[in-house]
């Protein structure tokens, strides 16, 4: 979190809370939504500026709720998610294939999924900005094992490493840096339940 953001909070500690002009969508993009949009049902436009992408992303955290929100000076801005609150993507680096979130951290998976629309949804450990207390907010960053969509451009990628067939409630194995993970079926409302992503609220 920002030292300056910080600084905002004690100064004007009672800012009133933003909902839905800001959403996260399957493919990692942050985009705004003006009355247009939301009156509409529309996901809004794909935020382009790097310096405002960062400077939401190093300000992103998640409330005790399970809501996600991107902390923008004295006043929260709640996340409509489309799914998870981090995507993942495959890259090649020194001809090697490695996880990271479109936020720029590596993960190592715990366990993988598909759901029912047939998108890959890993478990890993990853670290996040937590709110504890509402009177005295204070940030904690800490490590937690969570459900995070695979970009659907990288599954071909996926696929490559994987072998599918459908026995004993597996879909297949995964194979990743020498180990093999089974892929179990679920359904993206367990995911959400599971791991508490409250739904995105132009879709409740």
């Amino acid at each position: 979190m920002d030292e300056q953001v910080l600084s905002s909070l004690i100064k004007w500690p009672s800012v009133p809370v933003c909902r839905k002009w800001l959403a996260l969508n399957r493919r990692g993009d942050w985009l705004m939504r003006n009355e247009f949009a939301q009156s509409n049902h529309l996901p809004g436009e794909v935020i382009k500026h790097r310096g405002l992408i960062e400077f939401i992303e190093r300000n992103y955290a998640a409330d005790s709720a399970g809501e996600w929100f991107f902390q923008n000076g004295p006043q929260r801005v709640y996340v409509d998610l489309d799914y998870t609150p981090f995507i993942s993507r495959i890259y090649i680096e020194n001809r090697q294939k490695i996880l990271k979130t479109t936020l720029g951290q590596e993960i190592e998976p715990e366990k993988c999924w598909m759901d029912e629309n047939g998108q890959i949804i890993l478990r890993a450990n990853i670290e996040m900005q937590r709110l504890i207390g509402e009177s005295n907010p204070t940030f904690i960053l800490e490590r937690h094992s969570i459900a995070i969509l695979l970009h659907d451009h990288d599954l071909d990628l996926f696929s490559e490493t994987a072998q599918f067939h459908n026995t004993c409630g597996s879909l297949g194995i995964w194979e990743w840096q020498g180990k093999s993970f089974e892929i179990e079926a679920i359904h993206s409302q367990e995911i959400k339940k599971d791991y508490c992503f409250l739904p995105c609220s132009r879709n409740s």
